[in-house]
């Protein structure tokens, strides 16, 4: 189930809020500039699914998205907890950074984590399976997708190079709740 977890900057012990209904993580995201939607497949998918499969199950959605917002490339990307550079990539996605462009994610199935650290806050956001999360451009954040990572997600970027990070070097995401 879909979640959200607020907490300060400054006190990762205790949380401010937290919620895991749609809309009311809808709301509390819309205040900060993040777009929080849930979407549904048009087919069944199966479960390991082919990115050609995965494309044309949402190419509607993504083609909203690029008429709105001006996106010019996407793509699919999955992880297993078999795969080799689980650790290495995990580590990587832990490292708060923010990127030049917003960072869209559309998870097919599984579950990751995304940590949003602005306006004073922490806010932790449980993407599952229908969940679309597009944090905006220059945003401090992280990612966790979990010791034994398992999802499969659309990404859709602004440029056609993908996924560009600029690293903060600031350790907070060792202080905060990590996904099981």
């Amino acid at each position: 189930m879909s979640g959200l977890t607020i907490f300060s900057d400054k006190e990762p012990q205790q949380a401010l809020w937290q919620s895991h209904d749609a809309q009311a993580i809808q709301q509390q995201l819309a205040q900060i500039g993040v777009r929080f939607e849930r979407w549904q497949a048009d087919c069944e998918l199966g479960d390991h699914p082919q990115p050609e499969a995965v494309i044309a199950a949402y190419q509607h959605e993504i083609d909203r998205l690029v008429a709105e917002k001006g996106y010019q490339s996407w793509d699919v990307i999955s992880m297993r907890p078999d795969n080799a550079q689980r650790e290495a990539l995990r580590e990587k996605f832990l490292a708060e950074h923010t990127h030049g462009e917003d960072e869209v994610r559309f998870f097919v199935e599984g579950r990751g984590l995304f940590c949003l650290h602005l306006e004073g806050k922490i806010f932790q956001i449980l993407c599952e399976r229908n969940d679309l999360l597009s944090v905006p451009a220059n945003t401090r954040h992280w990612f966790d997708m979990g010791s034994a990572p398992n999802f499969t997600a659309i990404r859709v970027f602004d440029n056609p190079q993908g996924w560009v990070a600029q690293f903060t070097g600031d350790q907070i995401a060792d202080a905060y709740p990590r996904l099981d």
